[in-house]
Order: structure tokens, then C-alpha cells, then sequence
């Protein structure tokens, strides 16, 4: 079914009235634990007992409805070890299955379903197989409710569902880093178990090309590796270059498009012009504005300078990876990317500037436009639609192109003021790289907090619109940006359970989203990512603790949790915490030599792991980048360390653009030792001319000092500390010095001397003892 159609069926469909969970005090689960929250349900009397005997029926011949089934079964065992029998006909006389019906249901989109879930049996009833996965969908996860194995008692329910949006999505990108077949295929399982159906595959970029194509086997064999800045792109044993690559073989698309539809999603592939484009100009130069585009640039993030020449020539190798990919993925849509096209080699070219006046377009965006238009002439030729970021509506937009809005919600606005259809996908509230609390635990990625709450409370109705254009959004998704999401694991952990917030936001109607429910479904919602295989985030949910002196010889040891979830127990006797151990209320003055061990419960159900902080006056007179103030709001990021190249690296918490910390509230009363664990990082970032306003102080020793100064970062220089080998690298380093009393309080601003920005010295770690103790561990 296309989008044309799932939209057009969601405007002809009356609104159903929302689900009335009950309310989501912390301590009582909701009478449901679905995700998403259905459109509507009325609990029944008593249970279904889902048992090794149950049985699923299908209409005889009814094939779809016969496939549905034996993937529900086998979700089924995959989650509880019970596998039903898949049986065509009806039920015996009082056997209590699992039925699959075709029928009308109260919604006329393409995805509505009923289930009547009681203990007589359970029927599963839509006109379409989309309904029929869904409906199966929602009976699998009543049946997965914890993590146990064997049978399962489902409640008596009767839900009639359909959902708010047609377009609920998540954008992958395989570009930046690359991940493996597997991994998709579990991210597409836990899609399908919450009812997102599109994948947006980001196989381009200028960091690599990922997606084989035969007419240009250099687009693979040159465009799909590079060497990864720093330290991470040496063995440190031979110094020769460590490649990054891969690729996947159209073999493995076909399989993957496959996988996909057979779980209710379709994948839309982008392939971006006329900028990100240095992996394929690498390969083939003839095609863009530079005789040698940088292959070392690869490596880099950022915004790059490197266009496709706006020629025939580039429109016939355009085509013709167009073609192979419209062979392969045979989605309604194709994505063309459009966004951050610098067009400073447009206009550097006296050819370029010449086809502008030719065409009679008004400039270099007017040129884009042009670009798009002849782009989407092409896919429409092949009975398909084109859908670009926000910026192809820049100089005119393409007759039948559907925007995708990434810089906020204006875009979409501007798209559908227009008659055209959006999808909604705002930096920054549902882009993935965003850090989910203030955890230096968490993965790294872009330090801006971007909550499971903030996700879930995302409006996706913009205000700005009338009810007559709002008919033209199509629906949201998620964007995974992966710059620093080296593993397939960290992706997963910063998407997950995130995106089954988004998930929420387009299935449910917008009066039936409540964040006490969500909430309050959240230890239900781990047990099926478990079961399912995909890592997940537990950090926002997970007692951080924040240590600091106290009188006495004690610490002070502070809990929270990033979402502020539940409760928090703890013990200090060096058992697990349970329901039954204390329960954290005020800040614990502790012995140093204890460890204070704790978890967060909701209601009786524990959420997350068990923390464990070991109390020492030195780890309450150490701050980590994270709780140090960055001074700046430029490029912030929690940014890896390039070094090792194999096993676990630092994370440092810094503004690229104002490397500046900030030790807030210092006790100067007595002079102090101060310790500081540094590193160094490649600065591998495409800004252009931004890069000569980051400052740097002149080094009065070869290697450069780390500076103290004086309540802010223009005060008073109170120590320079040489950093001598701690700053050559790669491994992190140390360094120490004396910082004099200064009478009372005080704020101290750290920062480094250096030459260049090639390496970018970091803070990892510091600590303030008193003068003549070390703050090493």
C-alpha cells in the first residue's frame, strides 16, 4: 500500500476516541501495557491462558492471513518458547485459540484492527494483512509483558485501533558509520513490535558509500572506506593506515526490503545531491567541481564544500544509480537528500555561473532547484515520488516533491502552506545523537539532553497550520545521524527506547498520549527490548550520584535520576537494593570506604541496573568533564577519544569552539593540589572559516600548560601548569600543580595554551586536594 493511499485513507477516517488508561501514579501499572497506546480499548473479565496447546486459525486459502500467523507464532517462541500451531479452519467446540478473521473494523485506514482477547479465545479482525500484523502485534505484546518463558495470561480486552499518522518512521544512517545486516534486521524487529513502518536508509554521505552499484563498481571499491582521523586510523604497531569500510551488496538490499515488508515497513533509500557528496566523487572526480577531492577528508564530520557539477554528464551517473536503486527498493518514495549544499564552488566557477544565466535562474539556489526538478523528472518517469530535507524548497520547489523537515517544524509548515506533504523530523528533539540525560555514562554524541520525555512530548500538530493543512502531514520519524556512534550497539542504545517514544507520538491519538502512562509502561516496554535483542539505554532511568566533601571526614552523596522516575533505594551494607531497602530522600553522609549501592523502582517493577559508588574523599574532590560548566555554546559535544583503537575509550564533555571548563564554587580558603587527566583529540570538523575564531593562548612551554584563572575566564591567571608528555598522546595524561588560597569561594576557569587546534587538548577529569596530597588514583 503506498503512503498516497495510507494518507488518503487517514483523511477520510473519523478520529476515534482515545484509550483512558488509568492514571499512571508510579506505584500501579496502567490496565494496559500496549505501546504504542491504542486508539481504543474497553477492558473485559478476566484472562486468556496462552499455552504450549494454543492453537492460531486462518480462513482456509487465505494466505496473507496465514503468514501473519506463523509470525506471530514465531515471536512467540522467540519471546516465551511457545510456538502455536498454525491451523486453517475454525476452532473445535470450546477450544480456546487464537483466530485471525478478515472483517470491517470502525477505521477506514489501511493499518485499523480489532482484537477481543477473551478467556474463550482471542480474534484478531482487519479487511488488510497491515491490519492483521498489527492486530498480531498487539497480542504478542500482551503475551510479553516481563521476561519470563512458558505461558502467558493475556487480560481480557477489546481494543479497536488505527493510528494518527501514515508516515511513522526512523532514519538510519549507514553512512557515517556502518552497521551490519543483523543489527538492521533487529532494528527493524523492534520497529515492527511497536507499528513504525518506514525505514529511511541513509546510504550516502561524503564520510562513504554504502550501497553496491553494478554500472560503477568504484563507487564501492573507492567511495565505501576511508581512514579515520587521529590515532584510530594508525596500527599502532606498524603506523600504517587502519581502514574503515563496508558496503552491502544489492544481494543483501533485496533481503533486507524483504525483511522489512514482511514486518509492515517499507524502506526508502536516499542517495544525497548535489552536496554530500565526497565518497562518490572520490571515486569518480569527473562528476563533481574538484580534480581531486580529499579522500583524507572522509574522515571528517561536518558540512563540506564538494558539489556534483550541475552537467548531462552528472545527470546521466545520477540516472543510472537512480535506476539501479529503484530496482532494488521498490518504495513509493526516493529521497534525494538536498540539505547543506555549500554552493561556494557554484559560485567560484565561471561555467556554473554561465549555466545560471542560461537557464534564467536567479542564483546558485535557483541552480539547486533546477538540480532537484531534473532529479525528480527522473524518479517520477519511474512511477515513483521524490521527498528531500527541508532546503529543496529553496529556490522553488520541485511540482510533486514531499518535504522532510529537519530545521524545526517551519519547513513542513512551508511545505503543506503550499499543498505539499511533509514529514516531520526536527533537529533537535528527534535527532538521536542528542545525549538522553547528563550522565557522563552516556554514549557519546552531541552534548545537548534530549530526553525520553522531550521525544514523547514532541507536537506533531503544528499550530501554524490549518486543519485543511495538516492533512498534508504525512507523519514523523527519528533521525540516527551517526558520527559518534561507532558500534552497532551505541546506535541502538541511542535510539532505543527513544524511538518507541516516536512510535507513541504517530500511532495514538494525540488526546490519548500520556506521559504518566507512558511512563508507567516503561518496565513492560525493557522486558520486550530485551526479548527482542536490542540494546537500550537504562542511564536516564538509573541513580547518578554526585559526591562532595562534608563535615567530619564524611561524604555527601546526592541521587537523581535523569527522567525522575520512580524512587530510589539503596543500601550501604553491600547487598542489592530490593523494594524493601531505604528509600532515598535527602543527600547521605557517608564513611569514606563504604560503597553506596542503589537502583530506581517503579512501583514494585526495579528500572535499570544497580549502581554501585564506591565513597573516597578523593572521588568527592574529582569532577569529570561532564560536571565541570563548558564554558561555551558552540559546537558542544560529548566527543570519544581517538586512542586505543581497540577497547574502551574516554568521552570528554567540550565546546570545539571554546576548549574552557569551569570548576564551579572551588573552596580556595588553603592552597590546593589540582590534578588533571588530559587528552587529545584530531579536530576532524568541516566548518570552513569558523575554525579561525576558536582562540588560542600562546604556549610559554613547548608543549603548552593548562591555565587556572580566577572567578571566569577573563580573571586573574592564578597557575600554569607545563602538560610536557601528557600532551603528545594518545593515551590520556596526567599533570599537577599548586593552586594558591584565595580567601573563600571561588568559580576557577580552566583552559589550555596551544599552537593550533591540531590536536584539540581536553579535560577528562580533575581534582582539588589539599596542597601536597596527590589527586591521582
Amino acid at each position: 500500500m503506498t503512503f498516497s493511499a495510507l494518507k488518503a485513507s487517514a483523511i477520510l477516517s473519523a478520529s476515534v476516541a482515545a484509550l483512558a488508561f488509568a492514571s499512571a501514579t508510579h506505584a500501579a501499572q496502567p490496565v494496559l501495557t500496549l505501546t504504542p497506546a491504542p486508539a481504543q480499548a474497553t477492558p473485559g473479565q478476566g484472562t486468556f491462558a496462552l499455552t504450549a496447546r494454543t492453537r492460531i486459525f486462518v480462513a482456509k486459502g487465505d494466505v496473507e492471513a496465514r503468514v501473519v500467523a506463523g509470525q506471530l507464532s514465531d515471536m512467540l517462541f522467540k519471546a516465551r518458547g511457545l510456538k502455536p500451531a498454525v491451523v486453517e479452519g475454525a476452532p473445535s467446540a470450546g477450544e480456546a485459540a487464537i483466530a485471525l478473521a478478515r472483517g470491517a473494523v470502525s477505521s477506514d485506514k489501511i493499518e485499523a484492527y480489532k482484537v477481543e482477547i477473551a478467556p474463550t479465545g482471542v480474534v484478531i479482525t482487519a479487511p488488510k494483512r497491515a491490519g492483521l500484523f498489527y492486530g498480531a502485534v498487539s497480542v504478542w505484546q500482551l503475551a510479553v509483558q516481563d521476561a519470563a518463558k512458558g505461558p502467558a495470561q493475556l487480560p481480557a480486552v477489546g481494543i479497536d485501533d488505527a493510528p494518527r499518522f501514515a508516515w511513522r518512521g526512523f532514519m538510519l544512517d549507514s553512512a557515517r558509520h556502518f552497521q551490519s545486516v543483523e543489527t538492521i534486521k533487529s532494528i527493524l524487529d523492534t520497529m515492527a513490535a511497536h507499528k513504525l513502518n518506514v525505514l529511511h536508509w541513509h546510504l550516502v554521505d561524503d564520510q562513504g558509500w554504502r550501497l553496491e552499484i553494478r554500472k560503477y563498481p568504484k563507487l564501492t571499491s573507492e567511495g565505501s572506506w576511508r581512514v579515520p582521523a587521529g590515532a584510530a586510523g594508525r596500527d599502532p604497531k606498524t603506523g600504517k593506515p587502519i581502514r574503515y569500510q563496508g558496503f552491502y551488496t544489492q544481494d543483501q538490499v533485496r533481503e533486507l526490503v524483504a525483511y522489512a515488508a514482511a514486518r509492515g515497513i517499507t524502506i526508502v533509500p536516499e542517495i544525497e545531491m548535489p552536496g554530500h557528496a565526497l565518497a562518490p566523487l572520490v571515486a569518480y572526480p569527473q562528476y563533481g567541481m574538484t580534480k581531486a577531492p580529499p579522500r583524507a577528508n572522509m574522515g571528517d564530520w561536518g558540512v563540506f564544500p564538494y558539489l556534483y557539477k550541475p552537467s548531462d554528464e552528472t545527470f546521466g551517473f545520477l540516472n543510472d544509480i537512480l535506476d539501479e536503486v529503484m530496482d532494488l527498493f521498490p518504495s513509493e518514495y526516493i529521497h534525494v537528500g538536498g540539505d547543506e549544499a555549500v554552493k561556494d564552488q557554484w559560485k567560484a566557477s565561471p561555467e556554473v555561473q554561465a549555466q545560471i544565466q542560461a537557464l534564467g535562474v536567479k542564483d546558485e539556489h535557483g541552480l539547486q532547484s533546477w538540480f532537484i526538478q531534473r532529479a525528480e523528472k527522473h524518479i517520477n518517469s519511474r512511477g515513483r515520488r521524490m521527498i528531500g530535507w527541508d532546503e529543496i524548497l529553496e529556490g522553488g520547489l520541485a511540482p510533486n516533491a514531499t518535504v522532510m523537515s529537519w530545521r524545526g517544524v517551519e519547513g513542513a509548515v512551508a511545505a503543506a502552506s503550499q499543498g505539499h506533504d511533509a514529514v516531520l523530523a526536527p533537529d533537535s528533539t528527534l535527532y538521536m545523537d542528542r545525549r538522553q540525560s547528563a550522565s557522563a555514562d552516556e554514549p557519546p554524541g552531541r552534548i545537548k539532553i534530549v530526553s525520553l520525555k522531550d521525544v514523547y512530548d514532541f507536537d506533531a500538530a503544528p499550530a501554524a497550520l490549518t486543519q485543511a493543512q495538516r492533512a498534508h502531514i504525512l507523519g514523523l520519524q527519528a533521525n540516527s545521524f551517526t558520527e559518534h556512534m561507532r558500534t552497532d550497539e551505541r546506535l541502538e542504545k541511542m535510539t532505543f527506547p527513544r524511538l518507541i517514544a516516536v512510535a507513541e507520538n504517530g500511532w495514538t491519538p494525540e488526546a490519548g498520549r500520556d506521559w504518566d502512562s507512558f511512563a508507567a509502561r516503561l518496565p513492560a516496554e525493557i522486558a520486550r527490548m530485551d526479548v527482542l535483542g536490542v540494546a537500550h539505554d537504562t542511564v536516564p532511568y538509573e541513580p547518578q550520584a554526585t559526591l562532595r566533601p562534608a563535615d567530619g571526614g564524611q561524604v555527601s552523596v546526592a541521587l537523581a535520576s535523569g527522567l525522575g522516575l520512580g524512587e530510589i533505594r539503596y543500601t550501604t551494607d553491600g547487598k542489592a537494593p530490593t523494594k524493601a531497602s531505604s528509600l532515598y530522600a535527602a543527600p547521605l553522609s557517608v564513611a569514606p570506604g563504604k560503597t553506596v549501592r542503589t537502583r530506581t523502582f517503579l512501583g514494585d517493577e526495579p528500572l535499570g541496573r544497580v549502581r554501585d559508588y564506591p565513597v573516597s574523599l578523593l572521588a568527592a574532590q574529582t569532577r569529570n568533564s561532564h560536571q565541570l560548566e563548558i564554558c561555551g555554546n558552540g559546537i558542544n559535544l560529548s566527543l570519544e577519544d581517538d586512542a586505543p583503537v581497540s577497547g574502551p575509550r574516554a568521552v570528554f564533555a567540550v565546546d570545539l569552539m571554546n576548549p574552557c571548563w569551569v570548576w564551579k564554587g572551588a573552596d580556595l580558603s588553603t592552597a590546593l593540589t589540582l590534578t588533571a587527566r588530559i587528552g587529545q583529540v584530531p579536530f576532524n570538523f568541516q566548518i570552513g572559516a569558523d575554525r579561525e575564531k576558536i582562540p588560542l593562548r600562546a604556549p610559554a612551554t613547548p608543549d603548552g600548560e593548562l591555565e587556572v584563572r580566577l572567578d571566569g575566564c577573563a580573571g586573574e591567571r592564578i597557575a600554569a601548569i607545563p602538560l610536557g608528555a601528557a600532551a603528545r598522546g594518545p593515551a590520556l595524561g596526567t599533570v599537577g600543580g599548586r593552586i594558591p588560597a584565595e580567601g573563600g569561594v571561588h568559580d576557577l576557569c580552566l583552559t589550555f595554551t596551544a599552537k593550533s587546534v591540531e590536536p584539540t587538548l581536553v579535560l577528562d577529569s580533575v581534582s582539588l586536594t589539599a596542597a601536597g596530597k596527590s589527586g591521582e588514583n
